[in-house]
């Protein structure tokens, strides 16, 4: 066996589909089903339960998963280990953070990390905020970027980005060539809101005092979507202003200040306390620093 059929082998426990681990893995579907087949011949055991509408693990399957997870867990330790020894980062850094800052605040710090490390693999896990500390205290990410403060006493924060957050409207809005508004104004308009998240909240938090006359038309996951249907008339949303600023340049949306009211997005780098940063992961913390404080 290689390492490269534990990882696949992982990826289908984990997924429970041999399709969606094809995608994950970015092989095809035979490729993976040979990989599993040439994993249970060396071990003389089926590993899957295939007869159910998804895939499951037999008993032996289970066996073999704790003891892959601690195989790869020992060749990433033992890869940090000579990296840290001879002072060149190299192996994989794993990163979370939300669809936001991965699209808007973290491609530079990538793009300069990968001139600097060629040989470091980026590892994303994109998700909500709170999944993303979740995975951190579980040790299955390095990294999390996210929204400040952070609650758990476990994790350690370094402050790395500030955002202001504004109220984002389209051409078709009543406001579009105003510069500020009132926050009753604001709460006047059709509103756009995050499903989840520290801007929901926000917006939750300082129009509560007109909360029985709101008039949410969409809730949304997705800060793309917001931008889109913010675009198209659908209503206003807060935003940050760097995952508008594109569109603020086309003219499609216009950021405006709430009188009153001066809101920012602190954005901090996640590790754990009891863990000692591998050198990949502490590169990265040193650069992300020096890019997105100083692009500030």
């Amino acid at each position: 066996m290689d390492f490269d059929q534990l990882r696949t082998f992982l990826e289908v426990a984990k997924l429970g589909s041999f399709s969606r681990a094809a995608e994950k893995v970015l092989r095809s579907q035979a490729a993976v089903s040979a990989q599993i087949r040439q994993l249970e011949q060396e071990y003389g055991h089926r590993l899957f339960d295939r007869s159910t509408k998804s895939v499951r693990l037999t008993p032996a399957g289970e066996v073999v998963l704790e003891y892959a997870q601690q195989l790869l867990a020992l060749r990433n330790t033992s890869m940090q280990a000579t990296s840290n020894r001879n002072g060149i980062p190299t192996g994989t850094v794993s990163i979370g953070a939300n669809e936001g800052t991965f699209l808007y605040v973290l491609p530079k710090v990538f793009a300069e990390y990968h001139r600097k490390f060629p040989k470091v693999k980026i590892s994303v896990y994109r998700s909500f905020s709170h999944k993303v500390s979740e995975k951190v205290e579980e040790g299955a990410v390095d990294l999390g970027v996210f929204t400040m403060p952070v609650k758990s006493a476990s994790l350690e924060a370094v402050p790395v980005f500030r955002d202001r957050i504004l109220l984002m409207v389209g051409p078709r809005s009543p406001l579009f060539d105003r510069r500020s508004v009132t926050l009753e104004e604001f709460a006047q308009q059709p509103l756009i809101m995050p499903k989840t998240g520290s801007i929901r909240k926000l917006i939750e938090k300082n129009l509560r005092p007109f909360r029985d006359d709101l008039n949410i038309t969409m809730e949304l996951t997705s800060v793309v979507m917001i931008k889109r249907f913010v675009i198209d008339g659908f209503g206003v949303s807060l935003i940050c202003a760097s995952f508008a600023r594109d569109n603020v340049r086309r003219g499609e949306v216009r950021l405006l200040d709430i009188e009153g009211l001066d809101l920012w997005r602190e954005l901090a780098l996640v590790y754990r306390k009891d863990r000692s940063l591998p050198l990949v992961a502490s590169a990265f913390v040193e650069l992300a620093k020096k890019k997105l404080l100083v692009g500030k």
